[in-house]
C-alpha cells in the first residue's frame, strides 16, 4: 500500500462546469477569479490508476493511496472532515498530497473491519488551501449468495421539510458522478455486479455526493462562514447506506453560528449529517 502520493495541475473551469451542470447548481464566474465552491476540489487532482491496477469491483488494487487490503473486501466511505484555509482558483497550478495517516483493523458484528484514515493537503502558491481527512472502511467479502436480497420496504413518502432539496437518484446521476470523479467502483452503476456479488439491493449513492449535496445545500441557504480567515470547517459522516431507489432529500439548517446538514431517503431514514462552523465555534 502506497503511503504518500503527489500530484500537480492546472486547474481548469471545466470540472467545476460539469459538476454545476451535474447538480444543477450555480457555477462562480471562475474565469474572473471567483473561487471553487466547499468540496468541488472533488473534482480535480484525481488519482487516475491503470486499468491493469483495478481489482474485479473496479477499485484499485494498488497505485492509490488507500488501495484494498485484501481481495474481495468491500469498500464504504465513511465520512471525513475538511478545514478550508481560503478559496481553491482556477488558472493557477495546485498541488495535492495526500497520505495514510493510520490502518485499524477491528472487529465489527458483520466481521472483520479495516478503518484508513487518508489524509490530503491541496496548496496553491505553497499556501495550505484544503486539509482534509477521509474515513474509509473495508468490510468482509459478501457471501456467495444466490439470490439477492430484495430491496427494504420503505414506509410513505416524506414530505420535504422546509426548503429541503430533493434529488433524483438515478442510474445515469450514479455513472456520471462516477466519470466525473474518475470512479470506476461497480457498486455505483453496475447493478448486476452490485446485487448478485456484493449482496446490496441496488446501486449505492455515493458518500461525496452526498457530503457534496450537503455543502450546496448550506451555499444555496447563504451559509459561507469565515473560509477566507481559514476558519471553515466541514465535518460530515455517513451513517446508513444510500441506494438508487431511495431518493435523496438534502437539508440544511442554521443553528446559532453553525449550518447542520442532513441526507435521507424520501421515507425520511438518515444516511448522512454534516455540520459547517468557524473553528472558534
Amino acid at each position: 500500500m502506497s503511503v504518500f502520493s503527489e500530484r500537480t495541475e492546472m486547474l481548469l473551469p471545466e470540472p467545476a462546469r460539469a459538476l454545476g451542470a451535474l447538480l444543477g447548481v450555480s457555477v462562480p464566474d471562475l474565469g474572473q477569479g471567483e473561487g471553487l465552491p466547499l468540496l468541488w476540489h472533488w473534482v480535480y487532482l484525481l488519482d487516475r490508476p491503470a486499468q491493469a491496477d483495478l481489482g474485479p469491483d473496479g477499485y484499485p488494487l494498488r497505485g492509490s493511496i488507500a488501495a484494498f487490503p485484501g481481495l474481495g473486501r468491500r469498500r464504504m466511505w465513511g465520512g471525513g472532515r475538511i478545514r478550508a484555509t481560503g478559496l481553491l482558483r482556477c488558472g493557477d497550478l495546485a498541488t495535492k498530497r495526500s497520505r495514510v495517516r493510520s490502518v485499524q483493523d477491528k472487529q465489527g458484528r458483520s466481521g472483520k473491519l479495516t478503518f484508513i484514515n487518508v489524509e490530503h493537503q491541496i496548496l496553491q502558491r505553497d499556501q495550505v488551501i484544503i486539509d482534509e481527512q477521509q474515513d474509509i472502511v473495508y468490510r468482509e467479502a459478501a457471501r456467495p449468495a444466490g439470490q439477492p436480497p430484495p430491496p427494504a420496504a420503505e414506509g410513505p413518502p416524506a414530505r420535504p421539510a422546509g426548503a429541503a432539496w430533493t434529488i433524483e437518484v438515478s442510474p445515469t446521476l450514479l455513472f456520471r458522478f462516477s466519470a466525473l470523479t474518475y470512479n470506476a467502483h461497480r457498486i455505483h452503476y453496475d447493478r448486476d455486479y452490485t446485487m448478485q456479488v456484493e449482496g446490496y439491493p441496488g446501486l449505492l449513492t455515493h458518500g461525496p455526493l452526498q457530503a457534496l449535496a450537503m455543502a450546496e445545500a448550506a451555499r444555496a441557504a447563504g451559509y459561507r462562514g469565515d473560509q477566507h480567515a481559514g476558519r471553515l470547517h466541514f465535518d460530515y459522516r455517513l451513517t446508513a447506506p444510500l441506494f438508487d431507489y431511495q431518493g435523496m432529500v438534502v437539508s440544511a439548517v442554521p443553528e446559532n453560528d453553525t449550518m447542520v446538514t442532513a441526507v435521507r431517503d424520501t421515507s425520511g431514514r438518515q444516511t448522512a449529517t454534516g455540520t459547517l462552523r468557524n473553528a472558534d465555534h
